[in-house]
């Protein structure tokens, strides 16, 4: 049987003291029981929310070949009769792991950070690096304090590429992550206002997103936005670290990866990309500008890892929107069909325009409506006000008048539409989510987009689950 780690080598990068009969292997890490696949080991960390220790019973039931529990809860276990490994702190534990996992890898790696884009850059990634070898890369958005080391501990000792993402909040959250992952290639995708009420101005934004460049391994890569009004600030800050390998993407001419031009429609794109003084012709499976931004990034890590670059362009025609980052849905109604876009995972006021630009050229039958369901941005502080009232400039400019909208930061908005603009708003996401289930047509185009603790994700569950998908037509997952 093929491990991901052996117990003894398992034991010895986290420190720990085993109890009971240990297996000699594991074959994978989980930290929640009900996704827990036989042969793995179940690290209990104690969350905001819940403990893990309190699921301990339930990963041994569900195939757990060990539990990693933190000696303090022991106690706690009462009679639990289970291989153990016992450590001082579960999540210390893992990054311990995680760092271990990193040294006996001989993979290239890529760490991803930016204000928008980032799973989506991870995830374009994943697929156009798949032709050249070995990939890992986090599932989901995993990567925060947390996420990170528990990628790296899944990360198999054979892997050719590993992909992270490394989020923040908060200044001095990415420098702890990115040491452990020490990437041999860095991408800022963009700097832009998202948690704007942590920060002071974009600039500090700027400052914390930098902070990914001091895990570069040495001689290592940067990748930044041309376009972002930052750039300057990120290039001075690589500089400052002596990191001499600064490459640029974007539409500026001064792009070492250079966006010739874009031609969008409703189920993908063409990018016209410059590369080494030649221009490639780039079918893109998922449509929208700012994903052919970002794909300049990643075509740019491909190009320095030497990976093979025809296989890349292949999965970038293959390659679909994820749920909540623009996953769309035919669904069928009454008397024909309406589409579904899900933008629902995450929202600030940079991925809020590029979702409106999405809506805009989407194909519209004839009779149909384009309706923008909108909740509220959320970490936006003491500028909430006034950037949910600026999103009524980019609808007016994309011609959306059908625009429903739910919470009370976006009030502001629902004040700052012309006279004109077909308005819906309640207060709440679940008092919308009634109107809009009797409210759709056929013929209409629907995009929801949010910040994920607004719950409007349980509009689009909600429209999923009363309309049946349309047959006979792909859907996007």
């Amino acid at each position: 049987m093929s491990f991901l780690w052996t117990t003894s080598d398992l034991m010895a990068a986290m420190h720990g003291r085993p109890m009971g009969n240990l297996p000699e292997g594991i074959t994978g890490i989980s930290i929640d029981s009900r996704s827990l696949g036989k042969g793995e080991a179940f690290f209990a960390i104690k969350g905001d929310r819940v403990d893990g220790h309190d699921y301990a019973g339930i990963a041994m039931a569900n195939g757990a070949a060990l539990l990693v529990v933190s000696e303090a809860k022991l106690p706690a276990l009462g009679r639990l009769n289970a291989p153990m490994i016992v450590v001082d702190d579960v999540l210390d534990a893992m990054v311990r792991l995680g760092c271990a996992a990193r040294d006996r890898s001989a993979a290239r790696i890529i760490a991803v950070t930016g204000s928008v884009g980032k799973t989506t850059t991870k995830e374009m990634l994943r697929h156009m690096l798949e032709p050249s070898g070995r990939v890992h890369a986090s599932v989901a958005s995993f990567n925060n304090h947390w996420g990170v080391p528990l990628t790296l501990s899944r990360m198999p000792e054979n892997t050719d590429f590993g992909i992270f993402e490394i989020g923040m909040n908060h200044a001095d959250e990415i420098r702890p992550l990115v040491r452990m992952v020490r990437p041999h290639v860095a991408i800022i995708t963009t700097i832009a206002a998202a948690h704007l009420g942590n920060f002071k101005d974009l600039g500090e934004i700027a400052e914390a997103k930098a902070e990914i460049m001091e895990g570069l391994v040495d001689d290592g890569h940067v990748i930044l936005n041309r376009d972002n009004a930052q750039f300057a600030v990120l290039e001075k800050a690589a500089h400052a670290l002596g990191i001499s390998h600064v490459h640029s993407f974007g539409s500026s001419a001064k792009a070492d990866f250079r966006m010739v031009e874009y031609a969008g429609s409703s189920e993908g794109g063409v990018l016209w990309a410059a590369l080494d003084g030649k221009t490639l012709e780039i079918q893109m499976g998922a449509p929208g500008r700012h994903i052919a931004e970002n794909a300049l990034a990643a075509l740019g890590a491909v190009k320095l890892f030497g990976a093979d670059m025809d296989g890349a362009l292949v999965a970038l025609a293959t390659l679909q929107p994820e749920k909540g980052r623009g996953a769309r849905h035919r669904l069928a109604i009454a008397s024909g069909t309406f589409v579904l876009i899900d933008e629902s995972y995450n929202a600030n006021p940079a991925s809020m325009r590029a979702a409106i630009s999405l809506l805009k050229d989407t194909d519209l039958p004839e009779g149909g409506r384009r309706i923008a369901i909108l909740g509220d941005m959320l970490e936006m502080g003491e500028s909430a006000g006034a950037v949910h009232a600026a999103l009524a400039a980019p609808l007016v400019e994309a011609g959306i008048t059908d625009i429903w909208l739910a919470g009370p930061e976006m009030a502001h908005l629902r004040d700052a539409l012309p006279d004109g603009t077909r308005v819906e708003y309640r207060g709440t996401v679940d008092e919308l989510k009634e109107f809009a289930l009797g409210s759709i047509a056929a013929g209409d185009v629907v995009m929801v987009k949010s910040s994920k603790g607004t719950g409007c994700g349980r509009i689009v569950s909600a429209l999923l689950e009363l309309y049946p998908a349309h047959l006979g037509v792909d859907q996007a997952e």
